[in-house]
């Protein structure tokens, strides 16, 4: 069948590939660029069937309107320019190339040398020119048609204060899931199953994060060494979900999923990296950006542009101060929400996003004011990795409102403090309020810290409790990858044991991480397996592990430790004093009562001297706001990462009763209310929280 570009008789202001109805039009960007080609496909992607050169050229954006040209058609580009790496260029027609707005990707990458755009091995190295047609080896798009049934659904919009995140992969949640059909398990379609929406809103989850989603192939290095690109953080297609995680063909099935994540009452959080691409430095690959415009999709050497300028740790980074590469993330951004319907999105290394031109931090810089004046992204929830590698890339607490931010800082301090380490009552205290040294400026409200205790890169909750030190050494790396500084404690054997003491000593530990992360002020975020006690075998960065370290493991669903999460959700939700919106300052209110005071075991407040004691590990935080209706909410906490201790409860607000009604010590029932005591014995190494008697 021939093909031709026809005239369209409107101006089509989209890239991409867009199905109109009667034809498809084709546009992509390329300041540099001589000519760019369509490139036609059979179905399986196999043969090249026409190769049509983009007619209209307005503004660095090439098009074409092709009439007929149906959903299900399979295309890539090749672009025609200067090859002339010195200057940044890298034009290579010979090299087929994904369309950066694909919506959908066909097949798997096949590792060749034919995807470089120069010859391996060649002395000239990456300057020197490879002939070598990639289109056998390469993916390709394939045109949708963006209709989908999406009565019923509507966008949640849960307020910060209500809510509670929960990190996944989509395959690794649902491989071993024995509730999960065999034949969906490692997809959408399985996290969508029954059995796992029914296990998180059992739990109480109300937010899912899923670990990156967007098209991204495995690296040729991993593939070599029989392993997998497994968390997926070197993405490709920014608006394509990935094919591995389909059960069948059509990337409705990621609409499907998250629809049904809403009639659950779930909101659909993406883990999204558009700091770096998969092409890597300048001796990677050319699969998409590289050849369409080198030196205008990559920040380069200033210095030297025949070389990546990498802030990422990864070997390029993207150039978000482009004009245009910018309207690519947002258009991306904007397509994940209105076309996907996602509530949100965690952003990978999101310093690098927020570098300017001269590639300093700017937290008031062009990518932070688009977002802030956008319509659409202005109101879905934003999260920052507040960090990259370059310099000047620690920026925990520096992000603008409306971004919230993963707090590093709250997972070193309270591992710290239930591990035992001296002087760590003042960081607990911040952690415990909100992180305020961090947030509480420019206005920014007590949710803006994501509180963790895990995440996908590092040790589980397990794993924190049961290593002292790091086994990567399944990544075929000798153990060197990885962070070597967890904060961990094995508690008396390195990995597993039958040693019924210390398993009881790690089940303690785990339920005062789990309480102080639903008892702190700002946004607590679990780790998918941490309620099942889920293990990576001492594994920390099983970015590369598509197998049973770094799948959840089930076998947990018995075990009384998913019941303590449960309830300590619930205790968080019953209580508006644990999710306040503003920053507690501890001044006192007209009417003299008190919203928030720390106390010492002997019912005094804390002084300076109390402070800096770096023997004490017993702290008291007293909580009060006003309850949904009529009376307040009024909390005493008790952290204990001592021995047994004595706690004289303190009068505050009028309150000189009260009961216990949560005790990590207590192994068998941690939320029975107890009568009325005071003194108070509290356990060491547990936290005890206590209500007022009415």
């Amino acid at each position: 069948m021939s093909y031709s570009f026809s005239e369209l008789d409107f101006i089509k202001p989209e890239l991409g590939a867009e199905f109109t109805g009667d034809g498809t039009h084709f546009a992509v960007f390329s300041a540099h660029a001589e000519q760019v080609e369509l490139c036609l496909f059979s179905p399986d992607g196999k043969e090249e069937t026409a190769r049509l050169a983009l007619p209209k050229r307005e503004g660095d954006i090439w098009s074409g309107y092709i009439a007929g040209l149906k959903p299900g058609t399979v295309y890539g580009y090749r672009a025609h320019g200067p090859y002339d790496p010195k200057a940044g260029h890298r034009f290579n027609p010979n090299k087929l190339l994904l369309d950066p707005y694909a919506k959908q990707v066909l097949g798997e990458i096949q590792w060749d040398d034919a995807l470089y755009g120069y010859k391996i091995g060649d002395a000239a190295e990456d300057l020197s020119f490879d002939e070598r047609d990639s289109a056998p080896f390469m993916v390709k798009g394939v045109v949708q048609d963006p209709d989908f049934d999406w009565a019923g659904d509507a966008a949640i919009r849960r307020p910060w204060t209500d809510t509670i995140i929960y990190e996944a992969h989509v395959r690794g949640m649902t491989m071993t899931h024995p509730g999960v059909p065999e034949e969906l398990r490692g997809t959408f379609m399985g996290m969508a199953s029954d059995a796992i929406i029914e296990h998180l809103v059992d739990l109480g989850i109300s937010a899912i994060e899923l670990l990156p989603i967007q098209y991204f192939p495995d690296d040729r290095y991993l593939l070599e060494k029989a392993l997998r690109n497994y968390w997926g953080y070197q993405t490709l297609g920014f608006f394509a979900p990935q094919p591995r995680f389909l059960s069948g063909k059509a990337i409705t099935e990621f609409k499907t999923m998250v629809k049904r994540f809403h009639a659950a009452g779930i909101e659909v959080i993406m883990d999204v990296v558009y700091n770096h691409t998969a092409e890597g430095s300048e001796r990677g690959p050319t699969l998409s950006f590289r050849g369409l415009d080198n030196l205008s999709y990559y920040r380069l050497s200033p210095d030297d542009p025949r070389h990546s300028y990498d802030t990422t740790g990864t070997g390029n980074t993207v150039n978000i101060a482009h004009p245009m590469v910018l309207r690519m993330v947002l258009d991306s951004l904007r397509y994940w929400v209105s076309a996907m319907h996602v509530d949100g999105f965690r952003f990978d290394l999101a310093s690098t996003l927020g570098r300017t031109r001269h590639i300093e931090f700017d937290r008031d810089g062009t990518f932070f004011d688009a977002i802030r004046q956008d319509p659409i992204l202005s109101g879905v929830k934003l999260i920052a990795e507040p960090w990259d590698v370059g310099d000047g890339g620690y920026q925990v607490g520096g992000f603008p409102y409306p971004f919230r931010e993963w707090n590093d800082k709250y997972r070193d301090d309270v591992r710290r403090f239930w591990k035992g380490d001296g002087g760590l009552v003042s960081g607990l205290a911040s952690r415990l309020t909100g992180s305020a040294p961090q947030f509480n400026h420019s206005d920014r409200g007590a949710t803006s810290s994501v509180n963790l205790i895990s995440a996908h890169d590092g040790f589980t909750l397990m794993d924190t409790v049961s290593y002292d030190g790091k086994h990567n050494e399944a990544n075929g790396e000798d153990n060197r990858d990885g962070h070597s500084d967890n904060h961990s404690h094995n508690l008396g054997a390195e990995g597993a044991t039958d040693n019924a003491d210390i398993i009881a000593a790690r089940d303690r530990r785990r339920r005062n991480m789990i309480a102080t992360l639903m008892l702190s002020q700002g946004v607590p975020m679990l780790l998918g397996g941490d309620e099942l006690g889920n293990s990576q075998g001492g594994n920390n960065n099983a970015y590369c592990q598509d197998n049973e370290i770094g799948w959840t493991d089930w076998s947990g669903l018995g075990d009384p430790f998913l019941n303590f999460c449960k309830g300590a959700i619930a205790f968080r939700k019953a209580h508006p004093a644990l999710r306040q919106e503003r920053f507690l300052t501890g001044d006192a209110a007209e009417d003299g009562s008190i919203e928030i005071a720390w106390y010492m075991p002997d019912g005094n407040f804390m002084t300076d001297a109390a402070w800096t004691d770096s023997n004490l590990r017993a702290l008291g935080l007293f909580l009060s706001k006003p309850a949904n209706g009529e009376g307040m909410d009024q909390l005493f906490l008790v952290c204990n990462a001592g021995g047994d201790c004595t706690v004289q409860l303190p009068s505050v607000n009028g309150i000189t009763v009260w009961k216990r009604v949560l005790d990590t010590g207590a192994a068998d029932d941690a939320f029975a209310e107890h009568p009325a005591e005071s003194p108070a014995t509290v356990y060491g190494a547990s936290i005890a929280v206590f209500e007022p008697v009415n």
